[in-house]
């Protein structure tokens, strides 16, 4: 097999049809498989445990991260589920503060109720995860581009401290995806996937997925992977694998069209704060293009105005679709503190720098031009309301 991503993309995993010489695998929409012999070993018995479709969209993950196993899950959530899973009363992970609320809610709601402890930390300094280590450390979770903030941890750096702490590094590869990251060649020893989002692209499935290169943990999760069975259907294996073999074009203009948003909003006096790692400015810069190859088509920003403007921006958005979910062909925007982070108490979420004012955009595939026209006519609506906050409260004065 060449190693050029998009000929693995395309091709792992993917071998033609033997029967029918159909390039495309067929879809094996079956709950159960007739056997030969009573305690024999069949390579496939019931698909809870094991689906042909599911087997090449696990290969196919497993090329693209340079992987010796990928097990492939029903949503992001329940691949997070299956890495928790590894976990016993009484142990310690130590999480990045700014992350998925989801995540966040099954860490803090769930897992913390089960006896699991989390401490979140300041992921983008090494010294903070060394800080929060303990004896009963098992994992280091790390999210990065960090959702929503973007912010960058080195992930070298982050895995060097869980190795010595005998604990294992885990890496969200959401937002930057296979083709423009691979955490297992930096010292990760887990790699988490949505793959509702990119690998998908197309906003019409949900998924999740687990990479390693250890024997050891793949056998562990695999148990897991069958016991939970919160498993895809062969029908979303088929959907998010016709995804995955444009992902490298795809990921390009996403990339392209998200730096010139970023600048666009840099500009605007809409815009308090960017934030996007391929901007000089960003804080981790440095470190986003030491370990990616480019930097995401994902831009958030704090709107001047807060929640009144938010709400301002919705009403001109345009092409800009206030949706949950991100990484799809389709251009979103969501406001991360009444929805994805809606789990995330206000005294944390500020904290950590989630403002009410803050704005996702997940930059789609549309003309730029015509995105960067919406954007900036909801800005300048946003900024009207934030100019006549300002001026009531001059009168009052």
């Amino acid at each position: 097999m060449a190693t050029g991503f998009s000929t693995r993309a395309i091709h792992a995993g993917q071998e033609h049809d033997q029967t029918s010489g159909a390039i495309v695998p067929p879809i094996y929409q079956t709950s159960t498989y007739g056997q030969h012999e009573v305690g024999g070993t069949p390579t496939y018995c019931y698909s809870r445990t094991g689906n042909p479709s599911r087997d090449a969209l696990e290969r196919n993950i497993a090329a693209l991260e340079n992987a010796a196993h990928a097990l492939c899950f029903s949503s992001g959530m329940s691949a997070i589920n299956n890495v928790l899973n590894l976990l016993s009363a009484g142990d310690h992970v130590i999480a990045c503060n700014d992350l998925y609320g989801g995540a966040y809610r099954i860490f803090t709601k769930l897992y913390a109720k089960l006896g699991i402890e989390f401490t979140f930390v300041d992921a983008t300094e090494a010294a903070s995860i060394t800080e929060a280590i303990r004896p009963n450390t098992r994992i280091v979770w790390l999210e990065t581009p960090s959702n929503p903030l973007l912010r960058i941890t080195d992930i070298r750096a982050g895995a060097s401290v869980a190795r010595r702490a005998g604990a294992l590094c885990v890496v969200d590869n959401t937002f930057a995806t296979p083709y423009l990251q691979n955490p297992l060649k930096l010292g990760a020893d887990i790699v988490v996937h949505s793959t509702t989002k990119y690998l998908n692209g197309h906003s019409d499935v949900l998924g999740g997925a687990v990479v390693t290169n250890s024997d050891n943990l793949y056998e562990k999760l695999r148990f897991f992977q069958n016991t939970v069975g919160a498993v895809p259907g062969p029908q979303d294996c088929f959907l998010i694998q016709r995804g995955i073999k444009t992902l490298e074009l795809r990921m390009k203009r996403h990339c392209e069209s998200a730096r010139r948003i970023a600048e666009t909003l840099t500009a605007h006096p809409s815009v308090e704060h960017v934030y996007f790692p391929g901007l000089a400015n960003h804080p981790q810069h440095s470190v986003a293009a030491s370990q990616m190859t480019d930097f995401g088509g994902i831009v958030s920003f704090d709107l001047r105005g807060g929640l009144d403007a938010a709400k301002k921006f919705a009403a001109h958005a345009g092409i800009w679709t206030l949706a949950e979910s991100l990484g799809g062909v389709c251009s979103l925007w969501c406001h991360p503190p009444t929805m994805t982070h809606a789990a995330v108490e206000p005294e944390v979420r500020r904290k950590n720098g989630l403002g009410d004012g803050l704005i996702r955009l997940s930059v789609g595939l549309e003309d730029v031009e015509d995105l960067l026209v919406d954007l900036v006519a909801a800005l300048d609506a946003a900024t009207t309301i934030e100019e006549q906050s300002r001026e009531t409260e001059e009168v009052l004065v």
